[in-house]
């Protein structure tokens, strides 16, 4: 059984706590070390653990971003994908999740059209910059293919359905869902694997493609800062949380009384 799986990363700041700038409002990356989002990470890994079970099996990565997001589809690359396209062009710069989205769904219909019909699209649950976890549902509404978010586990994936296991609030979700489909994987999906030193040698000589909206057929009204569907306002901090209350007392049972006391003051007892 052979699969056509396309995994979509993103080139974030080198970290899982990204600052805010308290003057301007915004997310602070100047300076930063970037990398690979570390969600995408465990759908990179899942999509190679599916390829490496279905023999014939293929993984194309996408990545939408400037020139320097290269180096993100290099390290998929590194790690065993078989191909990978940057999705970059002046009239992209300032898409929101609408039009990322949009850009990423005709570059998936490009991949079908060229290489294989495409059967999943692996998204990792969200980013590290900006956090809305929209991108993968998005994607897609625009090819009309069903979706799931937050599977923790695939225990199956045949030539026509995918089985997830959904994380809940209560509990746990079980879906079968049609190929094509697209799936958004949270980190308790598996462990990522480490480059080898043969494939980081690959990967620097590997050919990437190069998708502008015109390789793309993109709608410049959904594209860039112009076709931006949402406003941004000013992003803050999260508040410091307050520090305890240290309860006095030598032993056990005095804490205890004194604790009782406090929850009495406050009228909490």
């Amino acid at each position: 059984m052979a699969l056509h799986i396309v995994v979509c990363v993103k080139r974030t700041p080198a970290s899982t706590s990204v600052a805010v700038d308290s003057a301007t409002g915004k997310v602070r990356t100047e300076g930063l070390p970037h990398g690979m989002n570390p969600q995408d990470e465990y759908a990179v890994e899942e999509a190679l653990r599916i390829k490496e079970k279905n023999a014939g099996s293929r993984v194309s990565v996408l990545s939408a971003g400037g020139p320097e997001s290269d180096e993100v589809i290099r390290t998929a690359l590194a790690l065993g994908c078989d191909e990978g396209a940057l999705l970059s062009a002046p009239a992209f710069t300032g898409s929101d999740t609408l039009g990322t989205s949009h850009i990423l769904a005709k570059a998936v219909e490009k991949l079908g059209k060229e290489k294989a019909p495409v059967s999943l699209v692996l998204f990792g649950k969200q980013s590290n910059d900006g956090e809305s976890g929209l991108t993968a549902g998005e994607t897609a509404a625009w090819l009309g293919w069903p979706s799931v978010s937050f599977v923790r586990r695939l225990p199956a994936v045949t030539e026509s359905e995918v089985t997830a296991e959904r994380l809940m609030e209560d509990g746990i979700e079980t879906l079968k869902l049609k190929l094509p489909a697209v799936v958004s994987v949270t980190k308790e999906i598996n462990e990522p694997r480490l480059p080898s030193l043969r494939g980081k040698m690959a990967a620097k000589k590997a050919p990437v493609s190069k998708w502008g909206a015109a390789e793309l057929g993109t709608d410049a009204s959904v594209t860039g800062s112009a076709g931006a569907g949402i406003e941004w306002g000013r992003l803050s901090p999260v508040p410091s949380r307050p520090s305890g209350t240290l309860i006095p007392g030598e032993t056990p049972e005095e804490k205890a009384r004194n604790l009782a006391d406090k929850l009495k003051e406050a009228k909490l007892l």
